[in-house]
């Protein structure tokens, strides 16, 4: 049973990440040769990635240092260092209005991706030394999470933000944090949010537009009326594949976080299933590895990356279909972006290293 698992973990990944490559082909051809005329297609460049990231997973669920806390208090610094350095002019590359990138030649690094994993890393192994039955609330795990929540919002980048808060407090939960904290947390995420919105008017436009994107669909609505009306007229089949037509400079660079749309669009809603059911599958896959750990610390570390990957799928998708306003968060496995490949095939690793342990 811990085999199929492992095995059920590990081939949904592989799916999800074929159907982003398939259709970073199919949403982002045109588009590439547009705007990067001369330059390698995005989908080659995500396949190259695709080995790189193949090969880090094999090396590192080999590797038991990556199950030992002393690796992830390491990491946890280190990642806290490159946030501090994007944020350091000439050194961070601005990007859609963010400094959340560091070059290193020809390739980019995104330092926000890293300190997500290390921090619930280092957080669970920290929860992993409170005793059994023993609910208290210790303000060093509160620290763990405020100071890379406090570098990445200087960038200033919401959803990876809002990713790291909620797959953290989704640990805590887990770990049996009290539940009457949660009427904390929820109260002052509401006066957080309120505080973040009033800081910055692009989010206060992106509300307007989430509630009624039509009211302005040439501004701040433009890509949630783009994505609907690439989903709508679908269907339960689609048009067909490569037969997208809002990827034609419509819905704008749509290989990165409004894939799903087009994937909508080109497959319908039945393939839109099929996407929807393998990341059931990794979740599923990965709960039950979780339960087979003979040691609290890997329950936690497995179980938050698992849940941090599945919500940002949900948060991702919620927006494409309209529940959610844009957050600028992509679609785990599938959307275009080399680091975001790498580090998604490096919780696959970390999971599986975990895993290896209890053979």
């Amino acid at each position: 049973m811990k085999f199929t698992y492992k095995r059920l973990f590990i081939i949904s990944a592989l799916l999800l990440s074929t159907i982003g490559i398939i259709f970073i082909y199919s949403a982002g051809t045109y588009w590439s040769s547009i705007h990067y005329e001369g330059q390698m297609p995005f989908y080659v460049k995500q396949l190259i990635y695709l080995i790189l990231a193949i090969v880090v997973f094999t090396v590192i669920a080999n590797m038991p240092i990556f199950t030992l806390q002393k690796t992830w208090i390491t990491l946890y610094v280190f990642s806290l260092l490159l946030l501090v350095l994007v944020l350091i002019p000439g050194i961070g590359i601005v990007r859609n209005g963010s400094q959340s990138w560091i070059g290193i030649g020809p390739l980019t690094i995104q330092p926000a991706e890293l300190v997500k994993i290390t921090t619930l890393m280092y957080l669970s192994y920290m929860l992993s030394k409170v005793k059994n039955g023993e609910r208290v609330i210790r303000l060093q795990h509160f620290v763990i999470i405020i100071i890379p929540c406090a570098l990445i919002m200087l960038q200033p980048d919401f959803g990876s933000v809002f990713i790291l808060v909620v797959s953290a407090f989704i640990l805590l939960f887990i770990a049996k944090y009290p539940i009457k904290l949660y009427v904390g947390f929820i109260a002052l995420g509401i006066i957080g949010l309120v505080a973040l919105i009033a800081s910055a008017p692009y989010r206060l436009k992106r509300i307007e537009a989430f509630i009624n994107p039509w009211a302005d669909p040439l501004g701040s609505g433009f890509q949630a009326v783009q994505s609907l009306l690439a989903i709508g007229p679908a269907g339960l089949l689609g048009h067909g594949f490569q037969e997208s037509r809002q990827k034609f400079l419509y819905l704008p660079e749509p290989q990165n976080d409004f894939i799903f749309s087009i994937i909508l669009e080109e497959i319908g809603f039945l393939g839109g299933c099929v996407v929807l059911v393998l990341f059931a599958l990794f979740i599923y896959s990965g709960c039950g590895l979780a339960l087979q750990t003979t040691k609290s610390s890997d329950f936690y570390a497995i179980s938050a990356l698992v849940a941090m990957v599945g919500f940002q799928a949900a948060l991702n998708i919620g927006v494409v279909i309209g529940l959610i306003p844009v957050t600028g968060v992509t679609l785990p496995f599938i959307s275009y972006g080399g680091t975001s490949l790498l580090i998604i095939w490096f919780i696959v690793a970390i999971v599986v290293s975990f895993s290896n342990r209890t053979d």
